[in-house]
């Protein structure tokens, strides 16, 4: 390996006492005798007589010896090696103990890629987790002498590297390596070479590190020579107990962080849908991208050693408002300058695309897409990482934590004052820390939230707020747990305009804001509840209890509601699985009347389209009815919603929400609560055709069948799968009222084992359409050509 000889000027650049080496000069060789000897002088000599002619005067032919101090021409090498000084072929360069050549053994078969469980990524890199030993071979010049020679490792990251704030570190040789060190031993010599072993703390920055080897020897120094094939990926390690990341499961750290393959829930609480999501953290090129996202951060590289700071990086940069994150949002529908948020089906080629982009947002994204790609980053980092969706949640814009609905005298919503929303659904994430930041139990799992919904700190970022926190209502405990909390406990309260302007409370909802929160189960594709992880059991003491002293936090402490008799209830519910695209809707409305004495009552109903977050599209339809209970009934209502009413009108998710509202006349009592269910959407089929073998050509039958009664206009396809085919978009065309389609998708397999194929339809008249199939790709047989 070229290595660097120290000159005088590059050793005080580091602080160094330059030491002066004394050489003969050389005399030319081949040089015939002549008058002209005098003049053709060594081109160092004249250098240094041209720099001090006192200490090196012109000399005569009979001179004999000359004592040279830097040997070097640093102008002149500096031209011909780009700045950097070289040894030349000097024999104080001979006697110097140089490095050769690095060899980290960066095989993904290999120990060290084994051991620190990197042997999946798809990458020639040398990738490391930190807190942990990796091997590498030195071979040297000579063979290296415990005595007289010293060596040292040096790991430089970041654009200013230093050694007090971590970036640039010296790792020294010692006799045994001992834990939480940077420190490097001799485990076995080989004349020339030498096997290393190297210690990195638990501790240490994550990132890509320039490595350098420094030896030194009674006749100076040398500096190996920086090659980019030798740069060391250090990750996160959630297999170290020393690191704040350490999860204690194998299972969970296998689903956490090396399943590449996720499952994202949206719809409603009473319709669940699901897809799957290629994360593709170890396919080639992403731990690149994901390295490159932090480093456009623009923060300094010195924090990146704690999970909290690194965390809240990638949750700002996954969006793009203020730092042209990844992926740019869109909630407006018009999706023409970009890609749909709803045909992504991967991480992969998002985070490829916005390489390519020189860092330019990829268009477009919603919460689902954020999250799918926060994953597919934090669990290349190392984090564990998993995707969670809240069915119907808050989204709180004043800090009160509380959810608020404001009506007029008539109890018509005053849409200008209705700034909070509830969306059907939304998508963040769960990240696995521990936190020394915060009192004793709030470690665990954290949400982030990196959608741009509200700033923290001045960035477009959301967490990580701890579960445990949030739980118990301590939302003065960072980060962003207030709007973490509102997100899944805030209470739903309605206000009524008085004749004088203010507002009265008049209803709240206890139990409306944050369902059946999910994820995917560890090692299946079920979903798994994990509501109890966010808030206590709905209505216990100790729910209200977290509810209050959280809201005693908020901008609106002193008006939080106090509990009114209530003897009428209603409750909207849907059969099965709820209507389907292109067919009507229906719906039950029950009311009951839990008094003995008669009840009547005014209702108001109102039907919406919505977008998935909550935001009002257009109405519908408005109705209103009076009604008699007699003591102690039960009154079932059939509500149906005829699909030519809302079908010119639906948008992304296809959700309505049906809003009642009402007032008992007997005792003033209000009624009042929303619905919101979706109108499902068919899947794709998906069909392997023959066997999977890889590098052997296959097929697989795409089948779909239009529900509605109206063409589908200009239908893309997109298909992709780790292992299977890269992302790809097939251009289809029209697609006739309730008409079937199939097409066939040839592909090749690159990797062997159980892999997913994704396919999902996109158009301007049907989104959300997407499915899956499995495919066992076998190994090509040893007698395969």
């Amino acid at each position: 390996m070229p290595v660097e000889t120290l000159s005088i000027r590059d050793r005080s650049a580091v602080g160094r006492f330059p030491s002066v080496t004394l050489n003969l000069g050389e005399e030319e060789e081949n040089q015939e005798p002549g008058e002209d000897d005098a003049e053709e002088e060594n081109a160092c000599r004249r250098w240094l007589r041209k720099v001090c002619p006192c200490c090196c005067p012109k000399h005569n032919d009979e001179d004999t010896d000359t004592l040279d101090t830097a040997a070097d021409e640093p102008e002149k090498e500096d031209e011909i090696n780009g700045g950097k000084p070289v040894t030349g072929g000097s024999k104080l360069d001979e006697l110097l103990l140089k490095v050769q050549s690095i060899d980290l053994m960066k095989s993904k078969s290999g120990e060290n890629r084994t051991e620190h469980h990197t042997n999946l990524y798809q990458s020639d890199d040398f990738i490391i987790r930190r807190g942990q030993t990796f091997l590498m071979w030195i071979t040297l010049s000579r063979p290296f002498s415990r005595d007289t020679d010293k060596l040292h490792l040096e790991l430089k990251t970041g654009p200013l590297p230093t050694v007090s704030k971590r970036t640039h570190v010296i790792i020294p040789l010692v006799e045994e390596v001992k834990d939480g060190r940077w420190e490097a031993a001799v485990v076995r010599q080989d004349d020339k070479k030498m096997m290393l072993s190297v210690n990195s703390p638990p501790t240490a920055v994550i990132g890509r590190y320039q490595l350098t080897v420094e030896t030194t020897c009674a006749n100076g120094q040398a500096v190996s020579t920086h090659d980019p094939a030798n740069d060391i990926y250090m990750l996160f390690n959630p297999w170290c107990e020393d690191d704040t990341v350490f999860l204690h499961s194998e299972d969970e750290r296998q689903e956490y962080v090396m399943n590449d393959i996720g499952r994202i829930y949206y719809g409603t609480s009473n319709q669940i849908g699901v897809r799957t999501w290629s994360h593709g953290q170890f396919d080639d090129g992403i731990l690149a991208a994901c390295v490159f996202v932090l480093e456009k951060s623009g923060t300094p590289p010195s924090g990146w050693g704690d999970p909290i700071n690194v965390v809240r990086v990638i949750s700002a940069m996954i969006n793009s408002p203020g730092d042209s994150g990844v992926v740019e949002g869109n909630w407006s529908g018009d999706y023409s300058a970009g890609t749909s948020p709803t045909v992504w089906s991967g991480s992969v080629e998002i985070l490829k695309e916005y390489i390519k982009n020189n860092g330019n947002p990829v268009k477009y994204g919603q919460c689902w897409v954020f999250a799918g790609v926060f994953t597919t980053v934090l669990r290349c980092l190392g984090v564990p990482c998993r995707t969670v969706t809240n069915f119907s949640s808050a989204h709180d814009t004043d800090v009160s934590l509380t959810t608020d609905v404001y009506l007029d005298e008539n109890l018509e919503p005053i849409d200008h004052l209705n700034a909070d929303s509830i969306w059907n659904f939304h998508v963040w994430n769960d990240c696995w820390m521990a936190r020394p930041d915060l009192p004793p139990g709030n470690g665990g799992w954290q949400a982030v939230d990196s959608t741009p919904q509200e700033t923290s700190q001045g960035r477009y970022c959301c967490g990580p707020a701890s579960l445990a926190a949030v739980r118990n209502g301590q939302v003065f405990l960072k980060h962003d747990c207030p709007f973490v909390f509102a997100e899944v406990n805030s209470d739903k309260i309605y206000w009524q305009r008085n004749t004088d302007g203010t507002f009265s409370q008049i209803y709240s909802e206890k139990k409306l804001v944050g369902r059946l929160i999910s994820t995917k189960a560890v090692g299946t594709d079920e979903r798994i509840d994990i509501t109890d992880l966010y808030k206590h059991t709905e209505g216990s003491v100790q729910e209200r209890i977290a509810v209050e002293t959280a809201c005693s936090y908020g901008s609106k402490a002193e008006a939080y509601s106090s509990p009114t008799a209530e003897d009428v209830s209603v409750e909207v519910t849907m059969d099965g699985e709820g209507p389907k695209m292109g067919s009507d809707a229906e719906l039950t409305i029950t009311l009951r009347n839990d008094s003995s004495e008669q009840r009547k009552l005014l209702l108001h109903s109102q039907v919406d389209v919505i977008y998935y977050t909550g935001v009002h599209k257009a109405t519908v339809r408005k109705d209103k009815m009076e009604l008699d209970l007699q003591p102690n009934e039960v009154n079932s209502l059939e509500w149906s919603l005829e699909y030519k009413d809302y079908k010119d009108q639906l948008v992304d998710q296809a959700a309505l929400m049906l809003t009642l509202s009402g007032r008992v006349k007997e005792t003033q009592q209000v009624l009042a609560t929303q619905f919101i269910f979706r109108l499902r959407t068919p899947d794709l089929i998906i069909k392997p055709i023959g066997k999977a073998v890889v590098g052997e050509k296959m097929a697989v039958e795409i089948s779909f069948t239009n529900p509605l009664a109206q063409v589908l206009k200009a239908v893309i396809f997109h298909v992709e799968g780790l292992g299977l085919r890269t992302a790809h978009k097939i251009h289809y065309g029209d697609i006739g009222s309730h008409a079937s389609v199939s097409l066939t998708e040839h592909l090749v397999p690159s990797l062997p084992g159980p892999r997913k194929l994704m396919a999902s339809l996109d158009c301007k008249q049907l989104t959300q359409v997407h499915g899956v199939t499995d495919i066992t790709v076998e190994q090509q047989s040893n007698g395969a050509l």
